[in-house]
């Protein structure tokens, strides 16, 4: 299946700028991209030729395509194109949300619908946090907070304009907010582009993060909540599970976790956005460390004793504290 990443951000981010910049790059020359109007960004200066009516082909061999309808049609027209040869292969979708965009709504798009899921798998969710503004726009648009929370890998723009210490709090805020997304900063990294491919069909190297991500304390009333076991029983741990989400749903943003299955030697890869549960997926093997089961909740006003408690009394697993773990007293104290 090919994946999409979907490239989010609030108003003024930066989005347009990095996607600009990123399609110069010929790693991604093998890249569709799927945007709102050729006109509202500042693509024009790529584009080589219309191919079609809303596609057209940029300098690097990208495919940029125009979003007039729904996202479901123009990722089965684009999957249309691409069969019958109208457009160049493409090994990937990037697609750029507006601003206000919840991702929560494309991923279930791309996940529940019975036509695309088989043709194209979510690859990831990169947010771009601008560093003047973003501290202040967390404060004031949900919409912001949701962005930041579902990512898988966070961007951060104009940090060149930014004081040191403004950018460094606006870090610390974003690993309370969303440890297990790694950053990226475009001032300072040497190839920001690698941002846009993150790629990981196995799911290994995502999980890798959670086993060795340290939880931090949350940030006002976003946060996360690690819980930890030993193997779980499969329909005993889906109960528990979908009660969770049936419950909390709209408070809980993002979820991920590695699962050891009583009587399976490999782990089990789980995460979802918001309401919505991607297909479970096997590892070939545990990524490192001791198997054992280690889930990540990121939301709002999650008491995390309760969560834990909720888990034990439902999987009856055996608890497994790891370093990362807060300690009950201070969880309860917060």
């Amino acid at each position: 299946m090919t994946p999409v990443t979907l490239l989010t951000g609030f108003l003024g981010a930066g989005k347009t700028a990095l996607l600009s910049r990123l399609l110069r790059w010929p790693d991604l020359r093998d890249t569709a991209v799927l945007i709102n109007e050729f006109g509202e960004v500042g693509l024009d200066h790529l584009l080589v030729e219309p191919l079609q009516g809303e596609v057209a082909l940029l300098r690097g061999g990208c495919v940029c395509c125009s979003i007039r309808g729904d996202l479901k049609a123009a990722l089965i027209d684009l999957h249309d194109r691409r069969r019958r040869g109208l457009v160049p292969d493409f090994r990937r979708v990037v697609i750029e949300t507006t601003g206000l965009a919840d991702p929560g709504p494309a991923v279930a798009t791309l996940v529940a619908d019975p036509v695309l899921r088989h043709a194209f798998a979510v690859g990831a969710i990169v947010t771009v946090v601008d560093a003047v503004n973003g501290a202040r726009t967390l404060d004031t648009h949900e919409e912001a907070v949701r962005q930041a929370a579902c990512a898988d890998r966070l961007v951060l723009s104009k940090t060149d304009l930014a004081t040191p210490e403004a950018a460094a709090s606006l870090r610390a805020r974003l690993a309370a907010l969303n440890p297990m997304a790694p950053v990226t900063d475009l001032a300072l990294d040497d190839a920001p582009e690698a941002a846009l491919l993150t790629d990981d069909p196995t799911g290994a190297a995502s999980a890798r993060r959670w086993l060795c991500t340290e939880i931090p304390a949350p940030h006002g009333t976003v946060g996360a909540v690690l819980i930890e076991s030993g193997p779980v029983d499969w329909t005993r741990f889906g109960l528990w599970l979908g009660m969770l989400l049936n419950r909390h749903g709209t408070r809980i943003l993002r979820l991920k976790g590695l699962v050891a299955v009583e009587g399976a030697e490999t782990p089990v890869v789980i995460q979802g956005v918001q309401h919505l549960v991607h297909p479970p997926r096997h590892l070939p093997a545990w990524p490192e460390g001791e198997a054992r089961t280690r889930l990540v909740l990121i939301g709002h006003g999650l008491d995390g004793d309760v969560l834990r408690r909720s888990y034990g009394a439902f999987t009856g697993a055996p608890d497994v504290p790891g370093p990362s773990a807060p300690p009950a007293r201070a969880a309860a104290d917060r």
